[in-house]
């Protein structure tokens, strides 16, 4: 038999390959898929329904796309009660409740060393609003407040920019701005009392270097209500810096970068790159330290006692004090520190929803 020559074997693959290519060509896919797909692609088709005898998958994809049911861990629960619980009773018992009894008390006509107490209503209410020391007082208060706010605010970030660059010595310095904070008080009244003393005071002393006469902190309302305000906000700088200072050092490294590659001002790289990271930041400080400059006592106590001149530096956290412990009107003091907590309220809902605002 003769054996093939690569001739005839390449005859007989053409012959099979042609015989191939002219068969009709079957989709291996099922007729429903086809129409299925068609659908898909072509919006004038609609598929036909299925059959019931088809199989369907669409029990197990909707078993599987359903949301499974959160199962809490029994252990788990009872951890974070043990966790909550003894906050929530210390909230309950020293915070809400004095609260609620603050309020309670604001009704009534009640000196503090005496067993019973008069019903009134609103009456303490509508003394303190036609009181001829009130707007007064409340003048005092929103004076203190704005400015101990801005000022500490607007210095503790300047303090904390400084610091944050490579300087020599700025630990020490750090040490220096945030000491302050952590002094008591009174003892910082009492030291400012020397600062701002009339005869030999440091104030007075530079006035006069300087060639200027020196005003008498003491006897003029204003200049106290400037003096307590400056003793307080240099107490509460080193607050504000190191919060400031937490926060620039936390921002994004690679928006400074690229802002000094662009050739941007310093100026202006604060304004468009540091300081909107520092909003939430920013935030948060407007928050604490506007409800701690409307309880500042000890200060206010020890360098002036709220005067000259009566009610010259008197706040309405001071004059709670003196109505409640002073003069014996325990109600009309509950009254006062009621409306404090209202406004204080209020201010605070403002703040939280220009924030969300803003986020």
């Amino acid at each position: 038999m003769a054996k093939p020559t690569d001739q005839s074997r390449w005859s007989t693959h053409w012959l099979g390959y042609t015989e191939l290519v002219q068969q009709p060509f079957t989709d291996p896919t099922p007729a429903r898929n086809r129409k299925l797909e068609a659908g898909r692609h072509d919006p004038g088709v609609t598929s036909a329904p299925a059959s019931s005898d088809a199989p369907t998958t669409s029990g197990a994809a909707a078993s599987v796309r359903a949301p499974r049911k959160r199962r809490y861990d029994s252990r788990e629960v009872l951890l974070a009660a043990l966790l909550l619980l003894p906050n929530l009773a210390l909230l309950a018992v020293f915070t809400y409740r004095p609260l609620l009894d603050n309020i309670r008390l604001s009704f009534f006509n009640w000196n503090i060393s005496s067993p019973t107490a008069t019903f009134l209503g609103v009456g303490n209410y509508v003394e303190w609003a036609t009181r001829a020391d009130t707007w007064q007082v409340v003048s005092n208060t929103a004076i203190f407040t704005v400015a101990t706010v801005l000022g500490s605010m607007a210095i503790g970030l300047g303090l904390a920019l400084l610091l944050d660059q490579k300087l020599v010595g700025r630990g020490v310095v750090r040490s220096m701005v945030f000491a302050p904070f952590v002094i008591s008080g009174a003892a910082i009244g009492v030291a400012f009392q020397f600062v701002f003393d009339p005869s030999f005071g440091l104030i007075q002393d530079l006035l006069r270097r300087v060639g200027l006469t020196p005003p008498d902190f003491y006897q003029n309302a204003r200049w106290a209500l400037f003096m307590v305000t400056a003793t307080y906000i240099w107490k509460t700088v080193g607050y504000v810096f190191v919060i400031y200072l937490a926060a620039l050092q936390g921002r994004r490294a690679e928006l400074d970068e690229a802002a000094e590659i662009d050739g941007t001002s310093a100026w202006r790289r604060f304004w468009r790159v540091v300081f909107p990271q520092l909003r939430p930041t920013t935030f948060f400080l407007s928050v604490t330290v506007l409800l701690n400059s409307m309880q500042v006592f000890d200060i206010i106590n020890v360098m002036t006692r709220g005067g000259p001149f009566g009610t010259g530096t008197t706040t309405m956290v001071y004059q709670v004090y003196l109505e409640t412990f002073v003069n014996g009107r325990a109600g009309y003091g509950a009254t006062i520190a009621t409306i404090m907590f209202v406004i204080l309220l209020v201010i605070t809902l403002i703040q939280v929803r220009l924030q969300d605002r803003q986020d």
